[in-house]
């Protein structure tokens, strides 16, 4: 069995976190959001992987190369424009043959609810859709079948006929390529294949088999930190970096070789530092915080649930809560990161232009590549910060801030 990994999109839900980085490099729980996922594959005894990448290719396959660190085959294909998901998947035909598993690069859920869907699909060969039931489905594909056959999907339907979604996990057969041939374009210019599968239902048996356990679609930067803590849960202790005398580990801590925590520093797991991080002395790193490689936290600094990227300095006398902050950033000292709405309400976003619901009671910022605070500044929850921003002494940060500004 082989698998081709969608990961051509370009992540423009993501950004600021994606301005410079491809989406699938994005640091989750201590590796590369998409190796999760390869791993995961592999453990289920697909190792045969074929990625079609886009937007900065060349990095992805830099960093993946053919794959044998990570005990996998990997190949690549590339979609030069991106025109739609059935496009993506047509572009494999003729590169991958037989049967094979098709899986959306941005989809997270549980390992053994993937290998149990895929040693479905060995023994009996129908093509199938992965379906999980969510609460709010009229956001989504929604799933229509009748005894576990797929009727349709239909898109963002305001009476949604079930609470079952497009999952993003299918297995497929060479037929599909036929049918990825005839499909049209979308109202939105796209080949879509919703559109493919709905025409195969139409002529042949598409099975919907349920994901069980955890499972989401990360599109937005803080659906990120809930990808991070579902990972992080399944972190197991290996502490092999230098911890001096009088640090205190707790419970599940990654302290990868080459990094360094100092006297004073209290850590509770899961927490992953990756090697070259020089953490302390006299900090209190939190659950669920992943640091990136290089990333130095200093004296009297707390970082709570938060993926902090390569390179960036939190050096003294900060507060980060709920966080994701970028490669290269730097916080003055005194800078505070403000993760609660005093009404406890959920906190709201501004993506795309527009105000959006977060869902989350606490998040703090989301801040891109190569920011710097000066002393005594201050985030309000849900601030978006783009990428090379000052933020300058004592300032207040709140809102969307656009790439490149001076806040003073």
């Amino acid at each position: 069995m082989k698998a081709l990994i969608l990961a051509a999109g370009e992540g423009t839900r993501l950004r600021p976190l994606t301005s410079n980085i491809p989406k699938p490099l994005l640091t989750v729980a201590g590796r590369p959001y998409l190796a999760h996922l390869v791993e995961a594959l592999r453990d289920a005894g697909v190792k045969e992987q074929c990625l079609l990448v886009g937007w900065k290719s060349n990095r992805v396959k830099e960093f993946f190369g053919d794959g044998r660190q990570m005990g996998v085959e990997l190949s690549y294909l590339e979609q030069k424009e991106r025109l739609g998901t059935a496009n993506a998947i047509g572009v494999a035909e003729g590169a991958i043959d037989g049967d094979f598993i098709c899986v959306n690069g941005d989809v997270v859920m549980a390992p053994e609810a993937l290998s149990q869907l895929i040693s479905a699909f060995e023994r009996d060969r129908t093509p199938f859709m992965g379906a999980v039931e969510v609460p709010d489905p009229e956001r989504f594909g929604v799933v229509e079948h009748v005894n576990g056959k797929l009727v349709r999907i239909i898109e963002k339907p305001a009476d949604p006929p079930s609470r079952l979604i497009n999952g993003g996990v299918f297995g497929l057969s060479q037929e599909v390529f036929g049918y990825i041939r005839r499909t049209g374009r979308s109202p939105r210019g796209e080949y879509e294949f919703t559109d493919t599968l709905n025409m195969m239902a139409a002529k042949t048996d598409v099975l919907v088999r349920r994901i069980e356990g955890e499972w989401m679609d990360v599109g937005y930067p803080w659906e990120l930190l809930r990808a991070n803590e579902f990972l992080m849960g399944r972190l197991k202790r290996d502490v092999r970096g230098t911890v001096e005398e009088g640090a205190v580990l707790k419970g599940e801590v990654v302290v990868e070789e080459g990094a360094l925590v100092r006297s004073g520093s209290y850590i509770e797991g899961p927490v992953h530092i990756a090697k070259g991080c020089d953490i302390g002395p006299n900090c209190y790193i939190r659950p669920s915080t992943c640091l990136g490689e290089g990333v130095r936290v200093g004296s009297a600094v707390e970082v709570k649930n938060s993926i902090i990227m390569k390179g960036t300095h939190v050096p003294h006398h900060n507060y980060v809560g709920d966080s994701i902050i970028g490669e290269r950033c730097n916080l003055g000292a005194g800078t505070k990161v403000a993760n609660l709405r005093f009404d406890d309400r959920p906190v709201k976003v501004t993506a795309k232009g527009q105000l959006m619901g977060t869902g989350r009671r606490k998040l703090g910022v989301i801040m891109g590549d190569d920011v710097r605070t000066g002393i005594n500044a201050m985030i309000e929850p849900g601030t978006v910060i783009w990428e090379g921003t000052v933020v300058g002494m004592g300032a207040r940060a709140r809102g969307s801030i656009g790439p490149c500004s001076k806040v003073f």
